[in-house]
């Protein structure tokens, strides 16, 4: 409109014409807050399902209104690496027979050489996985700190020619504890150097928490252009056993302020990346992915459900 002369406005405006420039403005700005609301398409973690077959398991995701599921590719996960290229194009006809999609993975990778890394990587590109979560790198005591980082940094620098190769994205994992990247810091030394297309963070806001108190969001801060996925999960401080710990909780009953949280990831433009919810709190077993659970499934899948619903509404409120 800034455009128009005066002149030609008002010939527009008596045709009803003149609204047309605002009216695609406001569309595309519906559009927009649109998007943002829309919020990321969730995926269970496969875990919390390995007391069911991978029908089963497919079809419970669906309807309790995931859109797709997370899966363990790793020892005592739903497919055994040794066994990736016989069960995992198993998952992807399940999870595809109930429109589910198959995005992310689970495993142990840290290392391009190892033996079992490319067979497993391969076989889920070919079936159409994005996205795989390593596993946890530890310090070595015969090594200082800023040695190990050194270390960690040409094997990422190795993986990152595969995924690039296969076309995947490698996500490491921030944990709370004495693992690599409980701190953030560390783990954006190790990656920043990284093309985030193929090296990246699995960021986990439950154990970004846990460490980062309330400074958390300075570590989010720090590494938003490497979240290539996210992990869901909530926590409080308690005590078992006269020790204090980390208990874990349903989404909306511990510490993590999802509010803020979300409203940082809109910011940061992270709301289309695919989420992984973890229910890890107790679930008669469930939680530790036990094949054989203490509780009924329905009693599982109304937990499950619980969660999912409090994510959708807590996206669309901040």
């Amino acid at each position: 409109m800034n455009n128009l002369s005066r002149e030609e406005f008002l010939k527009l405006s008596a045709m009803g014409l003149a609204a047309i420039p605002l009216l695609g403005m406001k569309a595309l700005e519906d559009a927009n807050v649109a998007a943002l609301n829309e919020g990321p398409k969730v995926h269970l973690f496969s875990k919390h399902l390995q007391f069911l077959d991978y029908d089963k398991m497919s079809r419970a995701a669906a309807e309790l209104g995931f859109n797709g599921l997370d899966v363990t590719v790793r020892k005592g996960g739903h497919v055994a690496p040794e066994n990736v290229d016989r069960d995992l194009p198993k998952v992807v006809q399940a999870m595809q027979s109930y429109g589910l999609t198959p995005e992310l993975i689970t495993t142990n990778i840290t290392n391009a050489l190892a033996p079992e890394t490319e067979n497993i990587l391969q076989t889920a590109s070919q079936l159409g996985f994005k996205n795989y979560r390593m596993g946890w790198l530890e310090y070595s005591e015969a090594h200082s700190i800023p040695e190990s980082i050194e270390k960690f940094k040409v094997q990422f620098a190795a993986l990152e020619l595969l995924n690039k190769k296969l076309k995947l994205t490698g996500s490491y994992q921030n944990h709370a504890g004495l693992h690599v990247g409980a701190p953030i810091w560390d783990i954006y030394q190790i990656i920043k150097d990284r093309d985030p297309n193929y090296i990246a963070t699995q960021y986990d806001i439950r154990h970004a928490v846990v460490e980062g108190g309330t400074s958390w969001a300075l570590g989010l801060r720090l590494i938003q252009s490497h979240i290539k996925c996210i992990v869901i999960k909530d926590f409080k401080w308690g005590q078992e056993e006269g020790v204090w710990k980390p208990i874990n909780v349903p989404l909306g009953e511990g510490m993590v302020d999802f509010s803020a949280y979300f409203k940082l990831l809109k910011k940061y433009h992270l709301n289309n990346i695919p989420m992984s919810l973890h229910c890890e709190y107790d679930l008669g077993g469930a939680e530790h992915g036990d094949k054989e659970i203490s509780i009924s499934k329905e009693a599982v899948f109304k937990r499950i459900k619980k969660d999912l619903e409090f994510l959708k509404n807590a996206w669309q409120r901040s």
